[in-house]
């Protein structure tokens, strides 16, 4: 160890990094210091702790999100054969450090499993002064809502005493005056575990490898980089800290900004849907020029910024060429419309599919996808050409982020919506996760842990050369690489639809359509508004939801209610959409852009459960005071809200809707229903 121990410093807290097995690196903010244990690495057959010694700074760069990463590096103290480089990025104003680990050695040194299992621990927390400990789980698929949800699970004292496993990603810890927490930055449908923290009686958890995060006998010629982890302490409570992570997550956890941005997005499956379903038609028969510069028209006077053209545009996969059939001048008409009303263009991927006949196909036989010795299977995607699965842990993920590259040059496509992404599928040897001597089950685990990192790399490709570039990420299905991870580089398309008839055991005509919150009314809204309780971490400008244009008025004001509360989606058939309902998109619409960067800045409050009467989310900055309350009743009757925060006078509110100011500057909203349906009050606007 070296005389001088590195330290890093922002306005909030200061980071150490002494080496030591009891503290590889220090973090002293919010009132406390914090020490975090090293990793501890199995290196041929023997578990190797990282206590470092000659600790030194590396590296310095300003990252275009306002952050800054600080690299220092050691060797083992035990062997100076073996290094770590630790990678921080902090900010000033942010008390969340985000985190990975390098391991540096030779190739004599190769990571192991004796025990034919993962031998990986990343850091050990102390939290023996912790008074609550609360695990927080972002990928907990409920059946009930079919959709991903948050669950906060509280971890008491025979939790400890009993040694059981919290998967996490996220451990919170309260203490009186301060709050701290860990999270790792990946993500797979609980309880599906590739990593968990280890509670054990001293009152310590240790975050530890599951499966497939390395493959044994992987030698260290190659570094073996971790996982991004996370660290964060605030003066105050749990509450506080959630703030200060949401704010973390909004500004500083991805270098994409883009994907931050509170857009406006229309998507065509819908109706694409609807004829197939109701009216016997193909998926594809809307998919034309004709049509969708119909559409766009619609959607420029409903107020929508990112319009989106979901599967069929395309002549195959794999190449992602613009089928010229359909669009016989290859979008130029369509991509000149939308720049003319300022709106940006929108393609459907699936990331894995590549036509037989594509030249994608045609030089990445080798990246195939296997499964138990056989080829991925031929299928048919989407009333297009026959395809098959590549594998994107492999030399494919460079050739596909190039594609997306080209297509950003060459057709002015912006935004990217990636389909039917499993976590497994994969256990083929020589792709980068296992060659022949590791087991099939061991590949496959390998793929599933690499897939979601893979990617974070193709998303990070994709915005380092076009910056304006957005990708979501469908997660409306389960078994999908759901948690931290995939929010550093993009954003997730939360629900389509939501439940189908056999989440709920109804032996119904599915013929008909598969899915059973199609129709206007209030009950998609209930579907839809429930995972908004991520919104006290994780923005919901990160979870794009789909509500409905359709008319009755009192329909359009639910789903118009539901979406600005960051969801953000819309789709369905727009040409049949009245002339009223369109203009009363464009004007509601119109006045939540103007304070639609306070709501995106703001975690939501709500009064009254989803489906309740009457049910109240409160979005206003609590600096500002401008956003919107939106309410929602289905009872016939009259209900009084008074917001939590101060609020800016300048309000509009929709009929049925009256407003008091009281001497503490809240507000005193009226709300009058005689059917079910909602009511928006807009603070700050014009």
């Amino acid at each position: 160890m070296s005389d001088t121990t590195p330290c890093i410093t922002t306005d909030l807290f200061s980071l150490a990094v002494p080496g030591t097995a009891e503290a590889l690196w220090r973090y002293d903010g919010a009132g406390a210091s914090y020490a975090i244990a090293p990793p501890v690495f199995e290196i041929d057959g023997t578990p190797r702790t990282a206590v470092l010694r000659d600790v030194q700074a590396v590296g310095e760069t300003a990252l275009p999100n306002g952050a800054r990463e600080h690299r220092l590096a050691g060797t083992f103290a035990d062997d100076p054969a073996l290094g770590l480089e630790l990678v921080f990025r902090v900010a000033d104003g942010d008390p969340v450090v985000r985190l990975h680990y390098v391991l540096t050695g030779t190739a004599a040194h190769r990571l192991t499993k004796t025990a034919a299992t993962d031998a990986l621990t990343y850091l050990t927390l102390d939290l023996a002064e912790a008074a609550a400990v609360t695990e927080v789980r972002f990928s907990e698929f409920n059946e009930m809502v079919h959709s991903f949800c948050l669950v906060e699970a509280p971890l008491e004292a025979w939790h400890f005493a009993d040694g059981v496993t919290a998967m996490g990603p996220m451990l919170v810890a309260e203490a009186p005056g301060r709050a701290w927490l860990a999270a790792y930055e990946h993500g797979s449908q609980v309880p599906d575990a590739f990593l968990a923290f280890a509670l054990a009686p001293a009152r310590t958890a240790a975050l530890r490898a599951v499966k497939g995060n390395y493959v044994a006998g992987q030698t260290l010629a190659a570094p073996y980089r971790t996982l991004w982890l996370q660290f964060a302490a605030v003066a105050g409570d749990t509450a506080a800290l959630a703030a200060a992570y949401r704010d973390f997550v909004l500004h500083h956890q991805s270098q994409n900004l883009a994907s931050r941005t509170p857009y406006i997005f229309y998507n065509t499956w819908a109706w694409q849907e609807r004829n197939q379903s109701w009216h016997g038609a193909q998926f594809l028969d809307s998919m034309h020029q004709a049509r969708m510069l119909e559409e766009i028209d619609v959607a420029h006077r409903m107020g929508i910024d990112v319009f989106v053209l979901d599967t069929g545009w395309y002549e195959k996969t794999g190449d992602w060429r613009v089928n010229r059939q359909r669009f016989p001048d290859g979008l130029q008409a369509v991509k000149a419309k939308l720049d003319g009303y300022g709106m940006k263009l929108g393609l459907w991927f699936g990331p894995l599919h590549a036509a037989l006949t594509s030249e994608m196909h045609r030089e990445h036989t080798d990246c195939i996808m296997g499964w138990q010795g056989q080829p991925a299977g031929i299928h048919q995607v989407w009333e297009t050409e026959e395809s098959q699965n590549l594998c994107l842990v492999s030399r494919f993920k460079e050739d596909f982020a190039d594609e997306l590259i080209r297509l950003v040059k060459e057709v002015g496509v912006t935004y990217f919506k990636w389909d039917a992404i499993g976590q497994y599928g994969c256990d083929a040897p020589g792709h980068g996760h296992g060659d022949a001597d590791a087991s099939a089950s061991e590949r496959a685990d390998s793929y599933a842990f690499q897939l979601g990192l893979a990617m974070v790399d193709v998303v990070d490709r994709l915005c380092a050369a076009c910056p304006e570039a957005i990708v979501d990420f469908d997660i409306t299905e389960g078994g999908r690489f759901v948690g931290l991870g995939f929010l550093s580089a993009g954003k997730y398309f939360l629900i389509n639809n939501g439940p189908y008839f056999h989440n709920y055991d109804i032996p119904g005509d599915i013929r008909n359509w598969c899915n059973i919150f199609v129709w206007p009314g209030p009950a998609r809204g209930w579907i839809c508004r429930t995972p908004l309780t991520f919104d006290k971490w994780i923005p919901s400008v990160l979870f794009l939801t789909h509500y409905l244009p359709d008319d009755p008025a009192e329909s359009q004001l639910i789903n118009i209610a539901s979406l600005i509360l960051g969801q953000n989606g819309i789709w369905g058939d727009l040409p049949t959409v009245s002339e009223e309902g369109v203009a009363r998109f464009g004007m509601l619409l119109g006045r939540y852009k103007q304070v639609r960067d306070d709501i995106t800045a703001t975690a939501l409050h709500r009064g009254g459960p989803v489906g309740g009467n009457p049910e109240v989310y409160e979005k206003l900055h609590p600096a500002t005071g401008r956003g919107a309350v939106c309410l929602f009743a289905s009872a016939r009757g009259t209900y009084t809200y008074i917001t939590e925060a101060k609020v800016d006078p300048r309000l509009y509110a929709t009929d049925g809707a009256t407003v008091k100011i009281d001497a503490e500057s809240r507000a005193v909203i009226t709300v009058t229903f005689d059917k079910p349906s909602a009511r928006i009050v807009y603070f700050g606007v014009e």
